[in-house]
């Protein structure tokens, strides 16, 4: 039997103590991930991705060096999720970059700093470096003088 008398809270009077700071928490991410993800950002890193060979040749060059052999070891080839970790800028209607991203290497893990401008259809770098912590190390695997 049911008792007419006994009147029911709505939904957001019993729950507003769990609601409200959830909806202010999920507003909140929403609007760091707006601010913090600008469209040039998620076009620097489409095009990081699809640019597989800008990452073959630097990591090439980069286990010629007998430092990084030494220090590093050979470098694996990048993976994707390496590319999302790191940083990309590119710049002069993509015919520039500048980034980092993370290395693996036989012995230890390090990031790779790439430095390049495009000559036609083929990029010519700049500055290769490896970074490596513990011991702080920097690797400088190739410096062009700037023009």
């Amino acid at each position: 039997m049911e008792n007419d008398w006994i009147e029911k809270e709505n939904w957001f009077k019993r729950n507003w103590k769990w609601f409200l700071p959830s909806a202010f928490l999920c507003l909140f991410l929403i609007g760091f991930l707006a601010a913090s993800t600008s469209p040039e950002g998620i076009t620097d890193i489409a095009k990081a991705y699809s640019d597989e060979l800008l990452f073959e040749k630097a990591i090439e060059k980069a286990n010629k060096n007998p430092s990084i052999l030494e220090n590093i070891g050979t470098i694996e080839p990048i993976d994707k999720l390496a590319i999302l970790e790191g940083n990309v800028r590119y710049s002069n209607h993509h015919n520039t970059v500048n980034l980092s991203v993370r290395v693996n290497g036989a012995k230890r893990k390090g990031k790779l700093n790439i430095s390049a401008f495009k000559k036609g259809t083929v990029w010519a770098y700049q500055k290769i470096t490896v970074r490596a912590k513990n011991p702080e190390t920097e690797i400088i695997v190739l410096e062009e003088p700037q023009k």
